[in-house]
């Protein structure tokens, strides 16, 4: 039976700034528009941080099943590992799942009940990034949906709970978190690319080979943070992100310099410290412009 330290170790807690920074900055451009609302807030940041384990734990399952984690560069997986049986990580998955629903039904009992419909979309693309029939995070699709997800559906939704609207400010802020987001799925199949060669799991580093994944994942910092002085065209306060741009340089230069197998795994966590660091700083700007 895994321990306690595997079971956390199976959730990533190394990808959970992907959930907490599009609700920051989602929440900031609320503040920027008068429309902060703590309670909401919090309830959209709770769905994030479920949603996410909840995927973590389906892809674990997923994956494990497959086979395609027999081989694995990157930290543990439960099933795959032999640490828990599939169907425990399966019920671990579910109970996410469900943890994630009765947020958002409390959510949208404050907000608008169309939420109720985003949340099930939203559980089915975790669900299918690894699982299903044509699981899509096996053909090369998987940046697209997380881009979609964790840019302007978390960023937008979040904003949107809190104000009742879909202002542009939220739009355009919701680009950044995304890329940065893509980036930590990037430079986690670089990682992972020759394994998932060998079992057919075709995933856009995969089809770009090693030297093009290495080059979009650097694009993607530099888009990052051009949006973000775009925006600070309008909303000066913004640039207080580029005070992040400094925790980009230790993953771009293990990316660019051709860092394999464990480095990759330092640069994954520095992807996720430059997406929550971006997400705070972002998050606060937006709010001092208000």
């Amino acid at each position: 039976m895994a321990t306690p330290a595997q079971w956390l170790a199976g959730a990533r807690p190394r990808t959970l700034p992907a959930a907490v920074a599009p609700v920051l900055v989602g929440t900031g451009a609320a503040a920027a528009l008068d429309g902060f609302r703590l309670s909401t807030a919090l309830l959209a940041l709770l769905v994030a941080l479920a949603l996410q384990v909840a995927v973590n734990y389906a892809n674990d399952y997923s994956d494990g099943t497959r086979g395609t984690d027999a081989d694995r560069v990157g930290p543990m997986r439960l099933v795959g590992s032999g640490a828990a049986a599939p169907r425990q990580v399966l019920v671990a998955a579910l109970l996410s799942f469900a943890a994630a629903g009765a947020a958002g039904l409390a959510l949208a009992a404050l907000s608008s009940w169309w939420l109720v419909a985003v949340g099930a979309v939203c559980m089915l693309a975790a669900w299918t990034y690894t699982g299903g029939p044509i699981p899509y995070g096996y053909r090369a699709l998987g940046e697209v949906f997380v881009f979609v997800f964790f840019g302007p559906v978390a960023v937008v939704g979040t904003t949107y709970v809190q104000t009742g609207t879909l202002p542009a400010l939220a739009w355009a802020v919701s680009l950044p978190p995304g890329l940065l987001i893509v980036a930590i799925l990037v430079v986690n199949n670089l990682r992972d690319i020759e394994g998932d060669a060998a079992v057919g799991k075709r995933t856009l580093a995969v089809l770009l080979g090693d030297r093009g994944t290495r080059l979009l994942f650097a694009g993607l910092f530099a888009a990052a943070f051009a949006v973000v002085v775009v925006v600070g065209i309008d909303r000066p306060w913004a640039l207080l992100t580029l005070l992040a741009a400094p925790l980009a340089v230790p993953p771009a230069r293990t990316v660019l310099t051709g860092g394999r197998g464990p480095a990759l795994i330092g640069a994954l966590a520095g992807t996720g410290r430059l997406t929550l660091v971006t997400g705070v700083l972002l998050g606060a700007g937006l709010a001092l412009s208000g």
